[in-house]
């Protein structure tokens, strides 16, 4: 039995790994799955890929592209989610801000540097042409720390995907001001370089087991209802992030890695580019 250890955020984008984990696929072929939860999300799997307290991970595509420019031995084995992640820009509930132009200037909440939603503040500033250099940042580890700092004042913006801050809105904790979609597909499956050498065939065949599973995931009776209940989500809200969340089972595209790239280096937030090839690895 060959132990795998993998990573990923607590979001409805990854049930598909639950189901597969609890109906035992893995077992099956002789790889024991072991799942870890990130709520600090991205820049928390980065260095659990560094440090190999993990072997694979589903995460962001700018995240873990930036990561591997700057050392992460890591490489993209697929693309997971095809569509863009819709980031809320939510402020607190009592928060003086209702419109984008007045969060200019202000301080973003951030789970830390380098995750989804650091990057992200600069996509957003870009997009509404602020100077990225003034931007500021608080550092809140996850989406607990994200309320208590925008209910403190010690941050004024937070932005973290639409549906898993949804319920957050619905109570009266947030307010959402606006939706930035990334501009590229948003999760990707990263591997550790030592892991591809070493167990190859086990990766294949656990991207095997994903992949049958999301092909036909949106056809499962009832999924709506049981992401609903598992995630504390709102039906109806399922039902729309169903409907624009596409799945895939292919390797990235090398012309979206090199969008990618062209972004985050207009942004300074990498300092160079490398080949495409150099990130992704064809299982």
């Amino acid at each position: 039995m060959q132990t795998i250890k993998i990573g990923g955020v607590p979001e409805h984008f990854n049930l598909p790994w639950h189901l597969t984990i609890e109906d035992g696929s893995y077992l099956k072929n002789n790889i024991q799955l072991e799942w870890t939860e990130y709520p600090g999300g991205t820049g928390a799997m980065c260095e659990a890929l560094r440090n190999q307290d993990i072997d694979m991970a589903i995460i962001l595509t700018e995240g873990i592209v930036k990561d591997i420019i700057a050392g992460n031995p890591s490489k993209i084995v697929q693309t997971y989610i095809q569509t863009p992640l819709i980031w809320g820009i939510h402020v607190s509930v009592n928060s003086k801000y209702t419109n984008l132009s007045e969060l200019q200037n202000t301080k973003a909440a951030i789970s830390r540097y380098g995750s989804g939603s650091h990057l992200m503040a600069y996509v957003n500033a870009q997009n509404q042409k602020w100077d990225t250099s003034h931007l500021q940042f608080e550092v809140v580890k996850n989406l607990d720390g994200a309320v208590e700092a925008l209910t403190n004042g010690k941050a004024d913006y937070f932005m973290w995907e639409h549906f898993t801050t949804k319920p957050l809105v619905d109570n009266g904790v947030f307010r959402r001001v606006i939706d930035c979609p990334t501009p590229w597909p948003c999760f990707v499956i990263a591997v550790r370089e030592d892991i591809l050498n070493t167990k190859k065939e086990e990766i294949k065949t656990i991207l095997d087991i994903i992949n049958t599973t999301t092909t036909d995931f949106k056809h499962i009776p009832s999924i709506d209802r049981t992401l609903a209940y598992r995630y504390d989500q709102q039906l109806e809200d399922i039902q729309k992030w169903l409907q624009h969340t596409e799945w895939s089972q292919s390797l990235i595209k090398k012309e979206t890695l090199v969008e990618v790239q062209d972004y985050l280096f207009n942004l300074e937030i990498i300092n160079k580019k490398i080949a495409p090839e150099k990130l992704i690895y064809d299982i």
